[in-house]
Formats: structure tokens, sequence, C-alpha cells
């Protein structure tokens, strides 16, 4: 029973994403590795499905995965957004965000970076943003920042990296380290812990 509700869930959420699933079959873009990387992270004990039944079942169960679809296609995807709403307290503010970010979650979360690089996980109640007026954070690849983190101002924070629950960084964060606290210190560097001061 439950199977057919969803099913039958899945079917009427397609007919509302028609307009969606035409915009992203014409582009070539990033928000297909997006795809891939959520299906694999959400769905993996499934069998593989084709993407246009993955993005449907993305778009109709998680809400932070339609605020990051309408930031990839623009206004255009925006005109379609009534028909199924983004999570309002969700906000991208990024003029360049590589493929395959993965938002868990959500829920009161600012993403306003000067960059994000490729395959980065933003949990919730995470604020990235400024310090100022003009700066912001760089995001490289593969950094994961957990949930309530702070990244403030115009730091780096470098690939493979973790920032813990709550954490507040002010500073750069080396390549390959797990940084927790306030103000933020280093608890591993290279597969080493330590406990060192940024």
């Amino acid at each position: 029973m439950k199977k057919t509700f969803k099913n039958i869930l899945l079917a009427l959420s397609a007919l509302r994403l028609l307009p969606h699933l035409l915009l992203i079959s014409k582009h070539d873009n990033y928000l297909h590795t997006d795809i891939i990387r959520w299906a694999g992270i959400l769905f993996s004990e499934q069998a593989p499905q084709p993407q246009w039944l993955t993005f449907i079942k993305l778009m109709t169960y998680f809400r932070e995965f339609r605020n990051l679809y309408y930031y990839r296609l623009g206004f255009k995807a925006r005109v379609f957004a009534w028909l199924c709403p983004p999570m309002h307290t969700l906000y991208i503010h990024c003029p360049n965000i590589g493929p395959g970010l993965f938002i868990q979650h959500g829920f009161a979360t600012i993403i306003a970076a000067k960059s994000i690089g490729t395959n980065c996980w933003i949990n919730q109640q995470v604020t990235i943003g400024y310090s100022n007026n003009t700066d912001t954070p760089t995001i490289s690849n593969n950094v994961s920042i957990s949930a309530g983190a702070k990244v403030l101002g115009g730091v780096t924070i470098g690939e493979n990296s973790k920032i813990g629950a709550n954490a507040v960084v002010v500073k750069n964060v080396p390549a390959n380290c797990t940084v927790v606290g306030v103000p933020a210190y280093i608890v591993k560097q290279d597969g080493v812990k330590i406990q060192k001061s940024l």
C-alpha cells in the first residue's frame, strides 16, 4: 500500500515537473553531476534508475535540491518555481559553485561564498558569508561543513577539509584538515590527530 501511494505521488509530481524536465534535458551542465551525487548519497541502496526518474524523486522529496536546481538554471527555471517551491530558509548567493554540491537538510542555511569547489557537503544551519561588505569565503574541492558551523570573511578552506559542528572559522584552513571549536582550531591534519591553532 505504501509503495502504491508513493508511485501515485511521484506520477502526480511528474506532471507538475514537466517544464523542469524539459529545461534540464536542454542543458549539459553541473546539474547532471548534482543529480548523480545526490542519488548516490540518498538512494544508494536502490538499483540504478533513469536520471529523469531520479530527478523527479529529488524534486518531490528534497526541497534543498530544488534550491540547487533553481540556482543552476537561473531565471528561466524560477518561472516555474511556483509549481515546485524551493526551501525558503536556504539561501544560495554564490557566483560559482562546482558540480556535486550536496546540501543536507538545508534549514536556516546561508551560502554566500566567493566560490565553492567540486563535491562539497553543507549541513543545516550553516552560515558561509561576509565579514564586511566585500569579503566572502572560498571553499575548495571536497570540503564538508557540519551543522551550525560559521565560515566568515575572505578565508580559504583547503581541499578535503572538514569543518566541525558549530565551529567558527575566520582564518584560512589548510588542505586535508579537520577543524572544530570557537574559534576553530585543527584537530586532524593529513590523517594525524593534532591540536594546532589556525
